[in-house]
């Protein structure tokens, strides 16, 4: 008898870990927000040649990366929510580290920082409630 193991159909999760507790796996809602490049230079800074950089955006003005993004994640180590910079490596494997201010630039129509001006003052504050006054949705460091 020649046994073979079975095949796992059930698509292996995503791999995200910790930056700060590397053997702890963390979670998000899975809201992403892609990083959009708009100049050559942030282009020759993930590797590509200036020459090519320059052609690719003068072809495409403005460059969305689906393989970079921005999602906010839960470590339970840490107990807290925290903005991370993603980036794919293959379907399962993915690199994590704390999302710098300066990635906000990159990202189409959010900021962490200022409420929604859509939003009436009412709203925005019978929204937050008692316990989370003058919260912010990002933490500069």
């Amino acid at each position: 008898m020649n046994e073979q193991p079975r095949r796992n159909r059930r698509p292996r999760k995503r791999e995200l870990l910790c930056p700060a507790h590397p053997e702890q796996r963390i979670e998000g809602n899975g809201k992403k927000y892609f990083l959009h490049l708009l100049s050559p230079e942030e282009l020759q800074a993930r590797g590509m040649s200036h020459k090519t950089a320059r052609l690719v955006i003068e072809a495409y003005p403005v460059l969305v990366l689906s393989n970079e993004w921005l999602e906010e994640l839960f470590c339970p180590k840490c107990g807290s929510l925290r903005w991370c910079h993603v980036v794919q490596l293959d379907r399962v494997k993915h690199q994590v580290r704390w999302a710098p201010r300066e990635l906000w630039e990159q990202v189409a129509h959010v900021d962490p920082v200022s409420p929604n001006p859509s939003v009436s003052d009412f709203t925005r504050r019978s929204a937050r409630g008692k316990s989370s006054h003058n919260q912010r949705y990002f933490e500069p460091r």
